[in-house]
């Protein structure tokens, strides 16, 4: 679980080595909950850590089958519609040659991005020397693209995240009582060991803000709440760069970039190696890590959450790779066999005009 309260692990929702990274100072803590503000601190030395792990986890159910396909009625368009599949992870167009990740989860040049059953052939990266977002290119045309969210009003906000992966595992409960929590009671759920690699969605509330240093830059904090509604998700590894989107009111915009969650618990303490788990209240447990566990406890239940990368603190540099287009990118982009097919119906019916769309050349700031 992440804190800022003693030195912790991190966990990228990607699996992949061991990493290291130092963060010198925390700010930003301001709006947190009193349970989280009690870690803001400074001058504290992190290890960050990615381990093998991969869930989208739903606090009301463990079935395998929920919220695997497109969500309907108020959340229709919610996002679903542009979430495509980077070498077994997440990416999100974001532009007519332009698609989003999260940097940690790698990739090469020539790697495809399938997004509807299309493939798309990846040309260029940039990176953001700011954060955990990488702009991927590719050769061909997106027929539509999501548009950012670029007001700083996530706080509060319903959002909507989606990833890959596995269910919830076992059961975790309490081995050591605590001020309102005796042993034995349901805390959470383990990261399960196996997965079908289906897309699944799931909700949240944007709990915070909060500065991640010098590699993750301005993240969101969402946490797994026993009372947040049956579509209540917490994420892991194989949701890594599961975009995250919100409602501005006219629309979903994507609002953040999945990148680490809280993670390493311990019913025992010591020197137990622990386990990787989405619990919604920490108290009674072990956190951190082998030979530096801390025993949680607090008079309010203290829930881990996900992190994603803010993407209204990062607009600029996004524009400055893939330049802002209409935000009314739902309606399709016509290629240029498109083009052609459509001049010869207008010809068929005595029409002689013809737009030619002309996409942005990037650059690179």
């Amino acid at each position: 679980m992440i804190t800022l309260f003693w030195p912790t692990h991190w966990y990228p929702i990607k699996s992949s080595q061991k990493i290291q990274n130092t963060l010198s100072h925390w700010s930003a803590c301001s709006g947190l909950r009193p349970w989280l503000g009690r870690f803001c601190s400074v001058a504290w030395v992190f290890l960050f850590l990615i381990v093998p792990v991969q869930a989208m986890i739903f606090y009301s159910t463990g079935d395998p089958n929920f919220n695997t396909t497109a969500p309907a009625n108020s959340l229709a368009n919610s996002g679903w519609q542009w979430v495509g599949n980077f070498d077994g992870y997440q990416g999100t167009p974001i532009g007519p040659h332009h698609f989003l990740s999260a940097r940690h989860i790698g990739g090469t040049v020539g790697d495809p991005f399938i997004l509807n059953g299309i493939t798309y052939t990846t040309t260029a990266y940039f990176d953001d020397t700011l954060s955990d977002l990488r702009i991927w290119q590719v050769g061909e045309i997106f027929p539509s693209w999501a548009p950012l969210y670029r007001a700083s009003t996530e706080v509060g906000k319903t959002l909507m995240v989606f990833g890959r992966g596995r269910t919830r595992g076992a059961a975790v409960n309490t081995a050591i009582s605590v001020a309102g929590v005796p042993a034995g009671t349901l805390a959470g759920w383990q990261w399960n060991t196996v997965g079908d690699g289906r897309l699944r969605w799931g909700q949240n509330t944007v709990r915070s803000t909060i500065n991640g240093g010098s590699y993750w830059g301005a993240l969101l904090y969402a946490t797994f709440d026993a009372a947040g509604g049956v579509d209540e998700a917490h994420l892991a590894t194989g949701d890594s760069s599961g975009p995250v989107f919100i409602n501005d009111g006219t629309n979903w915009k994507l609002a953040g970039i999945a990148a680490v969650v809280d993670a390493a618990f311990s019913t025992a303490g010591g020197a137990d190696a622990g386990f990787n788990a989405a619990i919604f209240d920490t108290r009674g447990l072990y956190f951190g890590s082998s030979g530096n566990w801390t025993l949680e406890s607090g008079a309010a239940p203290i829930p881990s959450g996900f992190y994603a990368t803010r993407v209204s603190a990062r607009a600029t540099w996004i524009d400055s790779v893939a330049p802002a287009t209409d935000d009314a990118s739902d309606a399709p982009l016509l290629s240029p066999v498109g083009d052609w097919v459509f001049a010869v119906l207008l010809f068929g019916v005595g029409a002689f005009f013809l737009r030619r769309h002309r996409d942005p050349i990037p650059s690179v700031a």
